[in-house]
């Protein structure tokens, strides 16, 4: 692990607060743009007061170092301020996805035993005294216009701790089970702008920063957070649900230079209207994670405004980008190459090293790798295992590098007695000229045999006809095998998303048949 940070030149003092990110820039950067927000804009003095005041809050309402914090914040000023205020007082910042029921909130309170919670103000109906009886939480400070913490001590004292203390939670999304508290250090943030930011961004003191995936995500922390503080650069928030008109009315009068999507968002901005009239002209950089993007996708985005898309791939327990394509060096459908700072390894069912070409599954490695998930001493082993991170994902590598996602490790099913990715007939589907996304899940019926089922959303000027299934079953029997196509396809609107803005497979998996989610015609 030593030897990837010396390859980036990271190294943080054993005595480090990862507040520090935004305290560091005070000297220097005092009156220098660090929040841009229709709910009012921070220079990096005015959000250290506001983190100051908040962490200060937290200590009068009788939090003790280490208690964990429940952040239920929309992209709003107070979220990064709420997450360095509580870093910089001793406290656990615990980050949760705003779309969360009540019931997971609950599960979170109670597995994190959180002492207090700091909420937006159209989140409070989620946290009434009678939905935190009975767990640690006995604070909810309340985000507002007038914000509670307003008359607190604008200094506050940074607490000591050390680069390898547990620092913020992330929760999972999982595909299955309950979330999972995705445990962080102190000295990890830092360690992803050291990597990514500097040697994939080549992020400056100049930039502006504009992630339309939240911060409560972990791309989104980093995007929003962790990067532009890292240098004194500014970032746009956006609080409320996105939608493609509001970003491009974002990216107009913020004008940002880096901006972070995910395939289905770029998806839906460049089908919009507002595509039309949008000026990108700002952006230097798109980058897109969390999912593959397509060709067609990526072709469309470049000849409508200029830009490539850079993709690349990485997961909460990584907290950021760890596979990744550049500008300079790009190939279509690949998450690209190890970024600096990280190794890569596939391993074979036999637990050996994959050849070059041969499908292995991925661990990873590097210095801001998450060391356990909270309370799950099983999952922990199973994926944390001597300094690599097991993502569960196949892949293969190619001759020059570039890592190629061909799906889970578990996801291989029998479907007429012959075995079926679902996630490559899913890929190839996406090729087909009159496919703006899809989604391909195995699903068991009734006689416990399983059936390939395919979602799609038709590319624009494309009506759906009878003749649409037969089509794009041929085309994935001529680009795979002929067993290998989806029995039904469902043309949908749209797809539905999760909070972290990926296809909701759950959803559709549960909904199948029921007639909000069958077929638009």
């Amino acid at each position: 692990m030593a030897a990837l940070a010396r390859e980036i030149g990271f190294s943080v003092p054993a005595n480090y607060n990862a507040s520090r990110l935004l305290w560091d820039n005070l000297a220097t950067n005092n009156q220098r743009r660090a929040i841009l927000s229709d709910n009012g804009n921070f220079t990096y003095g005015q959000l250290a007061v506001e983190a100051a005041k908040i962490g200060n809050a937290l200590l009068q309402a009788g939090c003790k170092p280490r208690d964990r914090i429940l952040l239920f914040l929309n992209d709003e000023p107070a979220y990064p301020a709420a997450i360095m205020g509580a870093l910089r007082a001793g406290f656990v910042p615990v980050l949760i996805n705003t779309l969360t029921p009540s019931d997971l909130i609950r599960y979170c309170l109670e597995d994190s035993k959180a002492t207090a919670a700091v909420v937006s103000k159209d989140h409070t109906e989620l946290f009434t005294r009678e939905a935190i009886t009975g767990t640690e939480c006995h604070t909810v400070i309340v985000s507002a216009a007038t914000q509670p913490w307003a008359m607190m001590e604008s200094e506050l004292a940074e607490y000591p701790t050390t680069a390898a203390d547990m620092a913020f939670w992330m929760y999972s999304s999982g595909s299955t089970g309950k979330p999972k508290g995705v445990v962080h250090q102190h000295e990890d943030a830092l360690y992803t702008a050291w990597s990514y930011a500097r040697h994939i961004l080549k992020i400056n003191q100049n930039d502006v920063c504009f992630s339309v995936p939240k911060i409560f995500f972990a791309y989104g922390f980093g995007n929003s957070i962790t990067f532009p503080m890292s240098v004194g650069a500014a970032s746009v928030l956006m609080a409320a649900r996105p939608d493609p008109t509001r970003i491009y009315e974002h990216i107009d009068r913020y004008r940002p230079t880096l901006f972070f999507g995910l395939p289905t968002l770029y998806n839906a901005l460049i089908g919009a209207e507002s595509a039309k009239q949008a000026n990108l002209s700002s952006v230097r950089l798109c980058v897109s994670a969390a999912e593959i993007l397509s060709k067609e996708l990526s072709k469309a985005w470049q000849d409508q405004f200029g830009h490539a898309i850079v993709e690349g791939l990485g997961s909460t327990e990584l907290l950021h980008i760890y596979l990744s394509n550049t500008e300079q060096q790009q190939k279509s459908g690949s998450a690209g190459k190890p970024v600096p700072g990280y190794s890569v390894r596939l391993e074979t069912s036999d637990g050996l090293e994959a050849l070059e070409g041969e499908e292995g599954v991925m661990a990873v490695r590097g210095l801001s790798g998450a060391t356990h998930y909270w309370n799950r001493p099983t999952n922990t082993a199973k994926t944390m295992r001597n300094g690599w991170i097991y993502t569960g994902d196949r892949f293969i590598c190619d001759q020059e590098g570039f890592y190629f996602f061909k799906g889970r490790a578990d996801d291989l099913i029998k479907v007429s007695g012959q075995w079926v990715y679902p996630l490559e007939i899913e890929l190839a589907l996406n090729e087909h000229p009159m496919v703006a996304a899809s989604c391909v899940q195995a699903l068991e019926l009734a006689d416990k045999r399983f059936t390939i089922i395919a979602w799609v959303v038709l590319a624009v000027g494309i009506a759906q006809h009878t003749k649409i299934e037969q089509a794009l079953q041929s085309h994935t029997k001529r680009m795979l095998l002929p067993h290998k196509y989806p029995r039904e396809i469902i043309v949908l609107h749209e797809l539905p998303k999760t909070g972290t803005g990926k296809i909701d497979r759950q959803l559709l998996k549960a909904g199948y048949g029921e007639p909000n989610l069958q077929s638009t015609d």
